[in-house]
């Protein structure tokens, strides 16, 4: 079971028999594991990468990249790994898609289909956060 006792708890509140939690918790982990796929895809190909990353070394609002490689793995509900950019790295806690290419106008939590164009995961502690990254700088 991938949810905590108090979800667990809710979730039975709200009407949901022991199967329907499980099950649930099922898909919880298959979605993050398709998640963690859309991550590997948009990072797969060659650079450049650019992301809103907050850099101390640089005033720019737009970072890019000339190399990234993303290594995830998951477990239940938990997505983790390590993003390499230019020659350094660090860990990842967690990852999404924002926008895939046919869905370019809307928010489609990266699962109408087409490839990933935005995507977002966020960075452990050198980072701390956040960042968005984008193959097309105006796509961020």
């Amino acid at each position: 079971m991938h949810f905590d006792p108090r979800t667990q708890r809710a979730l039975r509140e709200a009407g949901l028999d022991a199967d329907a939690v499980a099950a649930a918790a099922d898909r919880v982990a298959e979605l993050v594991a398709e998640d963690a796929d859309r991550l590997r895809e948009f990072f797969a190909p060659a650079g450049p990468y650019y992301s809103d990353m907050e850099l101390a070394h640089s005033t720019a609002e737009t970072q890019e990249h000339a190399t990234a490689d993303v290594d995830l793995f998951t477990h239940g509900d938990d997505l983790r790994g390590y993003l390499s950019l230019d020659g350094w790295g660090v860990p990842v806690e967690d990852g999404r898609v924002l926008r895939t290419a046919e869905a370019e106008g809307g928010d489609d939590g990266g699962r109408d289909g087409g490839p990933p164009v935005l995507v977002e995961l966020s960075l452990d502690e050198t980072i701390h956060g956040r960042v968005r990254f984008a193959r097309d700088p105006e796509a961020l």
